[in-house]
């Protein structure tokens, strides 16, 4: 499904296939794409795990994780939500939206055309209220939450990492 607003790129979301997961693990093996999301990947594996939860996610939910595709139908990156998924500090509880683009995908509109997609998709699956958690330090993905009408709510510490992490939620 394609949806572009006035002036957006368009773009396509699909929920993730085998062929994702070597392109997210390559796109996001850059240290600029992973400042704020703990490092580079590790291992394959782990987002063969990871796309392999998203499609049961969107099975269950009707929301994942989607994978994004350009106006060339190349993969560029992820869009979309799923619940909270720690039960011990942040957002307990809560449906989560979330993006991550490779670095030849940034600074052209991607992210926030992607998250505006995904919200429609989350009010067509009956999710009312997002959250969207990112580190403080985060400024292109603060910038993506305030262009979707979120504000900054709350903060707490990822015992992770330690950094400050805001809870941004819409104002409306």
């Amino acid at each position: 499904m394609s949806t572009a607003h006035s002036g957006a790129p368009s773009l396509r979301l699909r929920v993730p296939i085998d062929e994702d997961t070597l392109f997210w693990y390559r796109a996001f093996d850059d240290p600029e794409v992973m400042e704020f999301f703990g490092g580079v990947p590790e291992e394959l594996s782990l987002y063969e795990e990871w796309t392999a939860r998203q499609r049961k996610l969107d099975a269950e939910l009707g929301y994942c994780l989607w994978t994004v595709l350009d106006e060339d139908g190349e993969v560029i990156g992820f869009t979309g939500a799923q619940p909270w998924p720690r039960t011990g500090y942040g957002p307990v509880g809560e449906v989560e939206i979330g993006w991550r683009l490779a670095r030849s995908a940034w600074g052209r509109g991607y992210a926030t055309t992607a998250a505006r997609i995904t919200l429609e998709r989350l009010r067509a699956a009956g999710v009312e209220r997002v959250v969207a958690t990112i580190d403080a330090g985060n400024e292109r993905s603060i910038a993506v939450a305030r262009r979707l009408g979120m504000e900054r709510a709350e903060s707490f510490t990822d015992p992770r990492t330690g950094r400050r992490v805001d809870c941004f939620r819409p104002t409306t």
